[in-house]
């Protein structure tokens, strides 16, 4: 599940080239925690808790399109997220039906049109410019969105360290290059 687009990152990056930077790091390092695994592994649960690999990668994303295509760009949301009309928790309950390649499918389509979201606001605005959102009067800028994905990302990404750990002993910190 490690079919990113590669991103150049620099010893001393400016602030966009970090952020973008950082945020591929950590969908590079929840991919790596993700990938590889049956549809077993990828239903595995830890403790008490009912999070599952599945969930997470079908979670994030929603998350991809929820910030990228419908509130900084204000589209509709891509049509695979219709059941959450009638249950807001499908992402995470509906994962459990679907094969680790479809998931793999659904979050890198979602990633890549995350990355097309933020060239098309870079190609005329910076980091600082205002963005209307789509639900409502209130606006944000890029970096706002950018560095709440980096959280959501690295929350979830430990997440998926400790059940990945628990699937098959996979440990470390940085996906394999």
């Amino acid at each position: 599940m490690n079919e990113l687009t590669p991103r150049p990152f620099s010893a001393a990056p400016g602030e966009v080239e970090a952020l973008l930077g950082a945020l591929y790091r950590n969908r590079r390092t929840f991919a790596w925690k993700t990938g590889g695994l049956d549809a077993d592994g990828m239903r595995r649960t830890l403790g008490p808790s009912t999070l599952t690999l599945g969930g997470l990668v079908k979670h994030l994303a929603l998350v991809e399109d929820h910030y990228f295509t419908h509130l900084l760009l204000g589209d509709d949301y891509p049509a695979v997220w219709a059941p959450m009309a009638q249950d807001e928790d499908w992402p995470w309950t509906s994962a459990a039906d679907d094969s680790p390649a479809e998931l793999r499918t659904l979050w890198l389509a979602a990633v890549a049109r995350s990355e097309a979201a933020v060239d098309r606001v870079l190609a005329d605005a910076d980091l600082d410019r205002e963005l209307a959102l789509a639900d409502g009067p209130e606006t944000l800028n890029l970096r706002r969105v950018l560095v709440d994905l980096i959280e959501e990302y690295a929350r979830h990404t430990g997440h998926a360290d400790l059940i990945r750990e628990s699937v098959d002993g996979l440990v470390g910190e940085d996906a394999p290059r």
